[in-house]
């Protein structure tokens, strides 16, 4: 039996080329991220070659609470079975924008992949950020790792 606690609401606006589609949900009671729908018209899917992208709509718009992100990240099942995943994964939308939600498609398969209307082709993460204040200083206070970056730490 899980116990799952109450959800704050999220503002969303559906777009006229939303109509029709099913707003975001999670999957499972448990689910991360709840997945993005494409926006497209049935009759204009979008045909990514390989090494191709595309900007696809998903007809939302979102007020996303102040201190918090929206992180638009790939689907795996996308990701392992056809090469589509998301470009600047993972992708973040900030509290005070109000645009429509549109996701950015590379694919690195091999073979041409078809996106359609309705299709889950991303999923959305909602999550704290905190802004700091930026202050200069002449020396970092010392740490066990220090400078060691990229492979310090093995394989």
């Amino acid at each position: 039996m899980t116990n799952t606690p109450s959800r704050p609401p999220l503002a969303v606006k559906t777009l006229s080329h939303f109509e029709g589609l099913e707003l975001p949900g999670y999957e499972t009671s448990l689910s991360a991220g709840a997945d993005l729908r494409a926006a497209l018209s049935e009759d204009a899917p979008v045909t990514l070659k390989p090494g191709e992208r595309a900007l696809i709509p998903t007809g939302l718009g979102i007020a996303i609470p102040p201190g918090f992100e929206a992180q638009v990240r790939p689907r795996s099942g996308l990701a392992l079975k056809h090469g589509l995943t998301v470009l600047n994964s993972p992708g973040t939308i900030d509290a005070d924008y109000r645009g429509e939600v549109k996701i950015m498609l590379i694919n690195h398969g091999d073979q041409a992949f078809e996106v359609t209307r309705g299709m889950r082709i991303a999923q959305l993460v909602i999550a704290p950020v905190v802004q700091m204040d930026w202050v200069s200083v002449s020396d970092l206070p010392a740490s066990d790792r220090g400078t060691g970056g990229f492979g310090s730490t093995g394989v």
